[in-house]
């Protein structure tokens, strides 16, 4: 590869960081052909990109990004595959966990691809021990429909307590002015 390409691929990585904000590199080494040809396609099914890249090119990518993305310079070790996602934060976790489930993987076999680290709207993730908390992380979306139906439950609940007590009182109202009017 020559060093025009290295650049025009680093440019190329560089846009895809800027335009997906929740990616994951994970490790295939040891993925069968067909194995990863699944994966991919699950990947594809789902709305999702994986690609295998070269960690110093994921390195150089990685500096032209505004927040700070050193700590993920553990998980840039060995094969490195990135797993790109507009959805969410958690569909990439979650895409995970049902490929694992899908591989049978038990107890004593690694399972692969392994997730090396993520990065989650500025934020980073290290090591395949994130994975159920990135699995189940809820997106700016998500945590803003459910602040917005926090927020509105009181005002409702004020709102249809004055409504039936208005009710209430107005009942009340008409009878004494009722018993006025036959008293008088």
């Amino acid at each position: 590869m020559t060093k025009e390409e290295k650049y025009a691929l680093v440019d190329e990585l560089a846009a895809k960081f800027g335009e997906y904000s929740f990616f994951y590199i994970t490790d295939a080494s040891g993925m069968t052909v067909a194995k990863i040809n699944e994966f991919r396609r699950l990947c594809f099914n789902r709305g999702m990109e994986f690609k295998v890249y070269k960690n110093t090119l994921i390195r150089k990518a990685l500096d032209r990004l505004s927040a700070d993305t050193s700590a993920m310079d553990a998980a840039l070790k060995g094969q490195s595959g990135i797993l790109f996602s507009r959805e969410s934060g958690s569909a990439p976790g979650k895409l995970l966990k049902d490929f694992y489930k899908s591989q049978n993987y038990g107890r004593g076999v690694e399972p692969k691809p392994v997730l090396k680290g993520a990065y989650i709207d500025s934020d980073v993730f290290v090591g395949a021990n994130q994975l159920e908390t990135l699995s189940t992380i809820k997106g700016k979306q998500e945590l803003i429909g459910e602040i917005i139906g926090l927020l509105q439950s009181p005002a409702k609940n004020v709102i249809g307590a004055l409504q039936s007590g208005g009710n209430k009182l107005a009942g009340i109202l008409k009878t004494l002015s009722e018993k006025e009017e036959a008293a008088g």
